[in-house]
């Protein structure tokens, strides 16, 4: 037990254990286009399940009229608690996907 420890002394590296350039390259590229199906999933989603009546109005940029219209043409469910209104996102989402606009072909 009277070996004495060489703490200059650099551990052994094994090709296997190198990286390169290239293998940080590939692993950016991976990584990026994860991040980016990831962000793709989740750009214009509400983190919310439900929503008060505050935030669709800011989601949809629309005022309380307009709102309180699409609530009593029945073209928005809501549900009320209490005294608030609240809205499901995925309701939010169906509406916009049935409202959009036909593109035209030239």
């Amino acid at each position: 037990m009277n070996e004495k420890k060489n703490y200059f002394e650099k551990p052994r590296i094994y090709r296997e254990q190198l990286l390169t350039t290239d293998d940080l390259t590939d692993f950016k590229r991976q990584l990026l286009f994860e991040i980016k199906n990831m962000l793709k999933e989740h750009v214009g989603q509400p983190s919310k399940k439900y929503l008060k009546s505050k935030d669709v109005l800011k989601l949809l940029g629309i005022s309380p009229g307009t709102l309180q219209n699409l609530r009593d043409n029945g073209t928005l469910p809501f549900s009320r608690l209490g005294g608030a209104i609240y809205h499901d996102s995925e309701d939010i989402q169906r509406m916009l996907d049935t409202k959009k606009p036909e593109k035209k072909s030239a």
